[in-house]
């Protein structure tokens, strides 16, 4: 996965989450959980194989 896309997947995963968090406001924790947890290995991915 190259830096444009992460740059482009991060508004769009934004997005669906502030949709989701108004539909359902319990599922914050997970949302944001889930949110940190793919964006900190999508960028410590070129570190760790590079």
């Amino acid at each position: 996965m190259t830096a444009d896309n992460v740059i482009f997947i991060q508004p769009l995963v934004a997005l669906i989450a502030g949709i989701i968090i108004l539909i359902a406001p319990r599922t914050l924790n997970y949302i944001v959980a889930a949110y940190l947890i793919i964006f900190g290995l999508t960028g410590l991915y070129p570190h760790l194989m590079g």
